[in-house]
């Protein structure tokens, strides 16, 4: 039986999904709406991607009518449900394939209308959205990363959170993620995709890559402590909710049948579980290291990185006892000391 097909599993993955559906930036009124109507999980994909279709009209004729703010905004909340439909292991991959690449291309119409001078950046194993700060000189960079089942279109808060703080962001897809999910498998060795964004990001101007640092949420910030610990350029690095190392065998279906899928078997999801462990790597990160976790984050067979906190020299721990994984229920208790931390450490 496949993960959307266990019976009585709606109610409680709608549950699960709401806090981050919040982290995201959808508006809880709707995403309760909309999920009020599902019938059946494997409904997820078409209701989420109506919704926005939706949005994507309503730009379209505010942008026909000269309402570059209002069509620029409904691009962006296109962007988010788009991605929030490729929230589960869904058995049709080029439905999510579509949704990502809708994601994708409604961000870029948004940033046409309402930031002209964000820049694609993209090279091998990675794409992403460079957006700048207003303010004059050449500014520090933050590379965002995201996790599992993530995207670059999700974590729109934090992004603006680093704008607002004089930070230029690289809010990027990896192998396995988002726009790139359909082509590529996850890669425990991200650092090298980390480093290859540092290298892509020189032919940019406007940017001081002597200060450079990397958030990574879920997933995310497995990989940038791999990448804190392999990539010198880089001057800090946060990690949210991730994993310090990964048990197979006492995995929930949820992740397995995501890792299966985006790995493309059995096999090759499990040897990626077995090589994220950041056991050795741990005592090597002697950058700034900002470890945020949320006490009420609890997966089975995932050892959380409070543990990274414990091992890598020059780490402090964030822990909010009632937050969940992303800390989708606790946005005020890390998000705004996060940014500040990160803006600190790159001043």
């Amino acid at each position: 039986m496949s993960f959307i097909d266990t019976p009585g599993l709606l109610p409680a993955f709608v549950a699960e999904v709401r806090a981050r559906a919040h982290g995201a930036g959808l508006d809880l009124y709707e995403y309760d709406r909309v999920t009020a109507g599902l019938g059946a999980l494997d409904e997820w994909p078409e209701a989420f991607g109506g919704v926005g279709r939706r949005y994507v009209a309503e730009a379209e004729g505010a942008a026909a009518e000269g309402r570059t703010v209002t069509a620029g905004a409904a691009y962006r909340c296109a962007a988010r449900w788009f991605h929030a439909g490729c929230l589960m292991p869904h058995p049709d991959r080029a439905a999510a394939a579509w949704l990502a690449g809708e994601a994708d291309e409604a961000m870029r119409r948004s940033l046409a209308l309402l930031e002209p001078e964000a820049r694609r950046v993209e090279g091998e194993g990675f794409a992403g959205w460079l957006r700048r700060p207003v303010v004059g000189g050449a500014a520090p960079v933050v590379l965002v990363v995201p996790g599992m089942d993530s995207s670059k279109e999700e974590f729109h808060a934090l992004v603006e959170a680093l704008l607002a703080r004089g930070v230029a962001v690289l809010a990027m897809d990896g192998p396995g993620q988002g726009v790139l999910a359909a082509t590529s498998a996850p890669e425990p060795d991200y650092h090298r995709v980390v480093g290859r964004a540092l290298d892509a990001l020189g032919a940019h101007e406007g940017l001081d890559l002597t200060r450079t640092a990397v958030i990574g949420l879920s997933l995310g910030g497995y990989y940038a402590a791999k990448a804190a610990a392999h990539e010198p350029r880089l001057c800090a690095a946060v990690t949210v909710s991730g994993p310090y190392r990964l048990d197979w065998e006492a995995l929930v279906p949820f992740v397995t049948e995501t890792l299966i899928q985006r790995c493309g078997s059995v096999e090759a999801a499990r040897a990626f579980a077995d090589r994220l462990d950041l056991t050795a790597p741990a005592p090597t990160i002697t950058l700034p290291l900002l470890v945020v976790e949320g006490g009420e984050d609890r997966i089975p067979g995932v050892v959380n990185a409070t543990v990274l906190a414990e091992h890598a020299p020059n780490a402090e721990l964030l822990l909010v006892p009632h937050g969940n994984h992303l800390l989708g229920t606790a946005l005020p208790d890390w998000l705004p000391a996060t940014a500040d931390w990160l803006a600190t450490r790159l001043s």
